[in-house]
């Protein structure tokens, strides 16, 4: 369990890190990159996902699953969460 929680957190971290590097190269690209955290969409369709693999993976894997779930959840909703506001 230590050992899946710390990939995570490293993949995380890098994830954190890439926005802070954009940002630096652009300002306000940070902003465009996080903006799925605010869509309603992706955030439903990230945490359905990440609720069918969590269920799954824990089912076959166990409880770390709900780890790698969780993130692909997130990483998910940043695909599809375009940052755009619908009219």
């Amino acid at each position: 369990m230590a050992v899946t929680l710390l990939t995570v957190a490293i993949i995380v971290a890098a994830l954190v890190v890439r926005t802070a590097v954009a940002e630096l190269r652009a300002p306000g690209s940070g902003r465009r990159q996080w903006a799925f955290l605010t869509d309603r969409r992706a955030w439903a369709i990230g945490a359905g996902t990440a609720v069918v693999l969590g269920v799954f993976g824990w089912a076959t894997a166990g409880p770390t699953a709900a780890l790698w779930a969780a993130l692909a959840g997130l990483l998910v909703a940043s695909l599809v969460g375009t940052g755009e506001k619908n009219d």
